[in-house]
This record gives structure tokens, sequence and C-alpha cells, in this order.
């Protein structure tokens, strides 16, 4: 009995780690989607459109995003864990940066792979910062208040939700493309592959915990 206090105590660095790697790794992946220009994942089609419309970089854009969807969480009586919190901030902080850093790309040879590379680094991002078990994204969290509240299924819930995002977006000027279909086909093996690969053991020190065994574990994204 003695050694379960430590082990957990020995956990948390490690899981706070993933939880910020992983949301950096998040930011930099969607910023390798955005210099690809082949399509972006659904929420960063409207991050873009908006950005376009402000004249804010797309990561302030998710920043502020990130906010509002935090504050929706209230009426829909949503609890926000450090995870929610640092990743309205942190992914929109490391996209701008990556942004800064990496060039745009004009020739296919080039654009594709950094399309591949973004859509895979962002299923290990999804698998480090989920696996840390510090809460979720302030849009996952507003899919699974949504199902609570309406009693609809979480799949329904996002996919209403991505395809008005989706529609927004495009409407404002993001990029809707192959890269889109390729994101959404993709993303869901890719984060489960990745949450086993990341997964942490659990508070009393048996099996590891991937995402919960709750169905709100299986939204797989911010």
């Amino acid at each position: 009995m003695s050694e379960k206090p430590s082990a957990r105590s020995g956990q948390l660095p490690r899981r706070i780690v993933q939880l910020y790697v992983g949301l950096a790794l998040y930011g930099a992946s969607s910023a390798l989607l955005v210099r690809a220009g082949l399509g972006l994942e659904p929420w960063n089609v409207l991050h873009q459109g908006l950005a376009e419309l402000t004249g804010l970089t797309i990561g302030v854009v998710s920043i502020v995003v990130g906010a509002a969807v935090l504050l929706m969480w209230i009426p829909l009586r949503q609890r926000p864990g450090l995870g929610t919190v640092s990743n309205v901030f942190v992914v929109g902080l490391a996209m701008d940066a990556t942004l800064a850093l990496v060039p745009d790309a004009h020739a296919l040879a080039i654009r594709i792979p950094m399309l591949v590379g973004g859509i895979v680094l962002n299923g290990a991002a999804t698998g480090l910062y989920i696996s840390a078990r510090f809460g979720p994204g302030p849009r996952d969290g507003l899919m699974t208040g949504l199902h609570q509240m309406t009693g609809r299924s979480i799949r329904l819930m996002r996919t209403a939700v991505e395809i008005a995002v989706v529609a927004v977006g495009f409407l404002l000027g993001g990029t809707v493309g192959i890269g889109t279909v390729a994101y959404a086909l993709a993303i869901g093996p890719l984060a489960q592959l990745f949450l086993r690969v990341f997964a942490t053991p659990a508070a009393g020190g048996g099996s590891t915990v991937v995402a919960g065994a709750q169905p709100k574990g299986a939204i797989l994204r911010r």
C-alpha cells in the first residue's frame, strides 16, 4: 500500500510533459497543414476563415474561439481541467510559432509530404495530450455537453458541429480540400494507435488508461 502514493506522484511529471508536448505538437501539426495548403482540419477551416476576415493570425483566432467555446461550457455544466485551459492557449501559440518558422510550400512534391506529416503528427499529438488525462479540449467538451443536454449521440453532435464550422469557415475563405477529407479519414485510427502508445498507468498502479471507458473519450480531437 505504501508504494501507491509514490507511484501516483511519479506519474505526474510524465503526464504534465505529455500534456504540454502534445498540445505544442498539435499546434505545430496544424501549422504544417496550413502550409501544405491542401485542406485543413474542420475547426482550423473556421479559424483560417476568421483570420482572413479579421486580419488576426490563425493562432490568435484559435485562442479566441477556444476561449469563447469554453464559456459555452457554463450552461452545459461541463468542468474544465488543466488540459482544457492549457489547450486554449498552447495550441494557438505553437501554431503561430511554427508558421513563423516554416515557409510557404508551392511544389506538390513538398506539399503532399507536409500534409501527410502534419496528419500523422496530429495523431501522435492527440495521443499524447489525451492520454495525459488532464481534461478534454474545449471543443470536445462542447460536443459532450451537447450530447448530455440533447440526449443525441456524440457522433451526431460531433458531425453536426464540425459540418457547421467547416461550412462557415469555407464561406469566410478557409481552405477545404483533399487534406480535409484525408484528415477526417485518418485521424481516428491514428489517434487510437497513439493513445495506446502513450497510455499512462492508472492511478492505482494497475492497468493503463487510454482515454477512459466512456463514449466521450472517443472524440479524439480538441
